[in-house]
């Protein structure tokens, strides 16, 4: 397991998607909170420039299409581990042609592709963690048991538990141990891990502005380049930090 666990974390390439026009109006929520495109704009920046200047990533960025208003959350598209790329059928039917993009992206970047093309399977890569031990598939209204098994048939070097988000039924399904870090605030808690050669322990969350009281728990991280990135808009369409990057550990130039 050791071997497997070799350059968790460490990643060459990150996948963006730049925001449509239409992402606040159009783009799927659970709530009715009103979209500040600026803003929305102005916050996706930043959090490119982070991963291009601040750590050094190779950033592709794919297009905005406006009949895609959903298309910036590329995380739910793909599930890449190594050197293998898992095309998702995600769960929201207006959102499936975001994968095509992502397909030939990961082509080009000579990923082995495996496409979810079962019509019976539904997965967003977003209910999908991996913990560079083992998969958790969080079963929700947009990931099924079928997606599961196949996203298990494409990783098969990896354990994959399917469990509703809670960690304490996580940990009884494990083998493995985890030190965990408990924030206050729910939508804290989705923050972007890195472990780079050249800056070690990396970890992207909340500001102090959204969260203060979470905030100050990622504080306790001393060994960890803490990077706060605002996501004040974007969450407004369920989407999290997680959600606007595909992360790819690729040697090869491009």
């Amino acid at each position: 397991m050791a071997d497997l666990m070799t350059g968790f974390g460490n990643f060459t390439h990150a996948v963006v998607r730049a925001i449509p026009q239409s992402f606040a109006k159009e783009a799927l929520r659970t709530n009715c909170s009103e979209v500040d495109q600026v803003k929305a704009q102005r916050e996706y920046e930043h959090y490119v420039g982070v991963l291009k200047h601040k750590l050094g990533l190779q950033v592709l960025e794919l297009p905005a299409d406006e009949s895609l208003p959903d298309c910036v959350f590329v995380e739910d598209a793909a599930v890449v581990c190594g050197d293998t790329a898992l095309i998702t059928r995600p769960g929201a039917a207006s959102r499936r042609k975001e994968t095509e993009a992502m397909k030939k992206v990961l082509t080009e970047l000579n990923l082995n592709i495996v496409v979810m093309e079962d019509e019976m399977a539904t997965l967003d890569g977003g209910d999908v963690l991996f913990t560079g031990r083992e998969f958790f598939v969080g079963l929700s209204k947009r990931t099924n048991q079928r997606g599961a098994e196949i996203l298990a048939d494409a990783f098969k070097d990896y354990a994959v538990s399917t469990v509703p988000r809670a960690l304490k039924i996580m940990q009884q399904m494990s083998d493995h141990r985890y030190d965990k870090l408990t924030v206050p605030d729910d939508l804290a808690a989705n923050c972007v891990y890195m472990n780079l050669p050249s800056k070690g322990h990396v970890l992207l969350h909340c500001t102090p502005e959204e969260f203060p009281e979470s905030a100050k728990v990622f504080e306790k991280l001393k060994d960890h380049m803490l990077i706060p990135v605002s996501n004040t808009e974007k969450v407004k369409a369920d989407g999290a930090l997680t959600c606007m990057g595909v992360f790819i550990n690729k040697k090869a130039e491009i």
